[in-house]
């Protein structure tokens, strides 16, 4: 079947100028720019302590906090020519500073969430032999930009005849190294091969007596020992962070941005013609990276990527895991321009809901891979048992699979 280009399967109404009021385009960006500055200002008030806040509303504000800040970035990042560089380039870092600081305790709580889960999920799939289950879940906003009902299911394809080649290779070699000397690496694939992919039947119940459950107990245990430790120094850092001058240096400059924004004499210009314009920039951006990706691979709903890359001596498949993430940072900066042009009421609502969407799979393949590289790491841990090692293999494979189950959603998506 015939495929658009990306690049103009992705070019949104919302780019053109149409829509854009007579306004000139500092007063469309400072208007975008002083509400997420106020937005920003707001959570860390309730972040702080306010009179009646809940005790675990913590996070969520830490949330909002992080997602305005991105938002400011992002924006200064694709029209930084409409503002001042010597005030936009320094706060544009220190915004990103602050962002990964404070994302550190979320993103190792979500990701030991993600491998309990998914460890338990995978045992009683042994143990009970249920169907299997969408590596992604199910998203009621994708809606129409998913494959149809004709189309092979991602995920349901992805495990199958070719879940057993994947998993035997998804094993990292430092697994096999661990295991002791009676027990060969191809040990290992073959007990990958009898283990059936995930299903649903983790919902109902624990893990059963298979030889999978045999060492997903010590495996969650190491896992939740390392992530752990990981999230209290994340937290550790967050705490230092908060408390240094160098917060409240980048509290203040948002704070004046709140009340003005130090802009560029470009910034006169009509927003009819300057806004679209770095919109379309950040577009062109985009698009180049989306099409250095391997879409046509994944395209398919089991490209096999670990197992052909294992097989035919290329680099492995995390390798390609940084070209994903440029193209994931790059569309969040296209979603953050068009919401600059959606306060200058040119946007177009599908396209949005659309980059959302893919933005989402993009997300979703991330969380997978780094999810996946957290087992590798503890794989490397010295004189682990075999059937611990098994365990972390299969895992392994398990989240590299979610990888491929998002990058086909998003291929599918991308390319429509």
């Amino acid at each position: 079947m015939a495929q658009r280009h990306p690049d103009a399967a992705a070019t949104p109404t919302g780019l053109m100028s149409g829509g854009l009021t007579d306004r000139e385009a500092g007063a469309v960006l400072g208007q975008y720019l002083r509400d997420e500055a106020t937005a920003f200002l707001r959570a860390l008030a309730s972040r702080e302590g306010e009179p009646g806040r809940p005790p675990d509303d913590t996070a969520e504000t830490g949330r909002r906090m992080r997602r305005s800040a991105r938002r400011i970035s992002g924006a200064l990042h694709t029209f930084g020519s409409l503002t001042d560089p010597g005030w936009a380039d320094p706060l544009r870092v220190e915004l990103g500073w602050l962002t990964e600081t404070l994302g550190r305790e979320h993103r190792h709580a979500a990701r030991l969430a993600r491998l309990i889960g998914a460890l338990q999920r995978l045992a009683s799939a042994e143990d009970l032999g249920g169907p299997p289950a969408s590596a992604v879940p199910t998203d009621d906003d994708l809606g129409p930009w998913l494959p149809g009902s004709g189309a092979p299911d991602p995920a349901a394809a992805t495990r199958g005849a070719g879940t057993a080649g994947a998993t035997a290779a998804a094993v990292p070699a430092e697994v096999a190294e661990s295991a002791t000397s009676g027990t060969h690496a191809s040990g290992h694939a073959a007990g990958a091969r009898r283990a059936p992919a995930p299903s649903q039947a983790g919902e109902r119940g624990g893990a059963g007596g298979g030889p999978l459950a045999v060492g997903a107990a010590r495996a969650g245990a190491l896992l939740e020992r390392q992530l752990t430790l990981a999230r209290t120094r994340a937290h550790s850092a967050a705490l230092q962070a908060v408390g240094s001058s160098r917060f409240h240096a980048v509290v203040d400059a948002v704070a004046v941005l709140a009340s003005e924004v130090p802009l560029s004499p470009a910034a006169r210009e009509p927003a009819a013609s300057v806004l679209p314009l770095l919109a379309e920039q950040a577009h062109s951006r985009l698009a180049e990276a989306a099409a250095a990706l391997p879409l046509t691979r994944a395209l398919h709903p089991y490209n096999g990527g670990t197992l052909h890359t294992s097989l035919s001596g290329e680099p492995p498949a995390e390798r390609e895991d940084a070209a994903w993430n440029r193209v994931r940072v790059l569309l969040r900066l296209r979603r953050y321009a068009e919401e600059v042009l959606a306060r200058g009421t040119a946007y177009d609502e599908g396209s949005t809901a659309r980059l959302a969407a893919a933005a989402r799979m993009l997300e979703q393949q991330r969380e997978a891979a780094e999810a996946a590289a957290a087992v590798t790491a503890a794989a490397r841990t010295p004189r682990i048992a075999p059937a611990t090692a098994y365990a972390l293999g299969v895992l392994h494979a398990d989240q590299r699979l979610e990888v491929e189950a998002a990058r086909y959603a998003f291929a599918h998506l991308w390319t429509r």
